[in-house]
């Protein structure tokens, strides 16, 4: 009988070989996204006067990136393309990152100004400012002391 010694580490990378080769996390959790290959993290924040969008999107060129609002639906769709191997007898070892097409869509509030969307892609991050219409932000009141 031979021994083998155990090592947890190789088990835990055959588990993360076979989970990416399977489609990873987005495939699993956005089913109404079906046909993205992956999904960029996103930060949603709110300020008085508008909504703040960012998208990591790195390597991700920006004229493969398309953003449309319809119905008060925000979408963010695009593809990032796989990098070619350069080189003859280049191998390549490991891919962990992520390519290929991608999805997001985010339900706006009414109340936003939507032919007032700002888009700006700076170093792999896309970022929209939606600003709110005058209903949408607070007002103070002023309490009369009798």
């Amino acid at each position: 009988m031979n021994m083998q010694v155990w090592n947890p580490f190789q088990e835990f990378e055959n588990l993360l070989d076979r989970y990416s080769k399977s489609g990873g996390l987005s495939k699993r959790l956005d089913t109404d996204l079906s046909f993205a290959d992956w999904s960029p993290s996103v930060d949603i924040e709110e300020e008085d006067d508008k909504y703040v969008i960012k998208a990591d999107l790195p390597g991700v060129d920006k004229k493969d990136i398309e953003v449309k609002l319809e119905g008060g639906v925000l979408s963010i769709r695009g593809e990032k393309h796989t990098e070619k191997e350069t080189g003859k007898g280049t191998k390549r070892h490991r891919t962990e990152r992520f390519h290929g097409s991608f999805a997001r869509s985010f339900t706006l509030p009414d109340a936003v100004k939507a032919d007032k969307v700002d888009a700006s892609y700076k170093d792999g991050v896309l970022s929209l400012t939606i600003p709110k219409a005058e209903e949408a932000k607070p007002k103070s009141i002023d309490i009369k002391v009798s």
